[in-house]
């Protein structure tokens, strides 16, 4: 397979280009002076399989995504695989209000038209799969996550809600160890009340697992109550680390580990999702 990283994923894309049967394609890619993206593909991809990969987070990575999509397309290849690691809006899923933008579908619709075949890892909402098109999968983290927390001797795995308890169901099962969630309770969009819940966690190493970290407020008041618990050491991890508004050294500060795959690139990212996109693409 022929392999196109986006500026979004470039790490992603040399891990994947390092493992047998992929190929990286040759192109040349810049930005204007008014910033507008510019791409040319120089290699004849005529009847090849292609894998385009690209976050499409901020905004300026989805123009790219559909740049690139269109450039290959062009070439008359085989098949084109389109790579999502983490899909921007994909928490604008419904129409709260009268009147709003249902973004993730609409996104989901358009990165769809030029692609044979999508992967998203670990998509916010798996209702809106069906916007991309009837060959779109949708892959988890979690597996990975899990065989790594395993690494680090943990002893359980929390979600820090109801919503992600199957999230910590999958990272424990790899891990080899017990789950249980938190129960909490959204009072707005950066508030949150945790409440207090019986859990055997005295004297252990504790992971908190995740989908998404933006802004941090969840897993610190988690890590609190952990603490509290007699939590001898707390991780928080999640597969698409957004960190917003200065969360990173929050969570450092209020966790012993902070990690994150390698969906939206950091320092944090050190869990690859490489092996499992060549699982899921053969």
């Amino acid at each position: 397979m022929k392999v196109i990283g986006g500026s979004a994923s470039k790490l992603l894309a040399q891990q994947l280009i390092e493992q047998p049967g992929f190929e990286a394609v040759d192109m040349v890619t810049k930005r204007f002076p008014d910033t507008e993206y510019y791409v040319k593909i120089n290699d004849d991809l005529k009847g090849e399989d292609v894998v385009i990969i690209q976050t499409t987070y901020p905004d300026p990575n989805i123009v790219e995504l559909f740049l690139l999509q269109d450039a290959v397309s062009r070439l008359n290849p085989g098949s084109i695989t389109t790579i999502v690691p983490y899909f921007g809006y994909a928490r604008q899923d419904k129409e709260f209000t009268n009147g709003e933008a249902v973004s993730a579908r609409n996104m989901a619709k358009h990165i769809g038209l030029i692609s044979n075949r999508i992967l998203t890892i670990d998509i916010h909402n798996i209702s809106i799969m069906d916007a991309f098109g009837d060959h779109a999968n949708n892959i988890t983290g979690m597996t990975a996550i899990g065989e790594y927390l395993a690494s680090e001797g943990v002893d359980a795995i929390l979600s820090p809600d109801a919503g992600s308890k199957d999230r910590a169901s999958v990272a424990a099962g790899s891990a080899g160890c017990g789950w249980d969630f938190l129960e909490k309770t959204r009072i707005d969009g950066s508030t949150v009340e945790i409440k207090p819940k019986s859990l055997d966690v005295e004297g252990k190493t504790v992971a908190i697992v995740d989908d998404i970290i933006a802004t941090g407020g969840t897993i610190i008041k988690a890590s609190e109550q952990l603490r509290e618990q007699g939590a001898k050491r707390v991780i928080a991890a999640c597969t698409h680390g957004l960190y917003t508004g200065g969360a990173i050294p929050k969570l450092k500060g209020a966790c012993d580990m902070l990690l994150s795959t390698d969906t939206l690139e950091s320092d944090t990212s050190k869990i690859s999702m490489a092996s499992i996109i060549v699982e899921a693409l053969n």
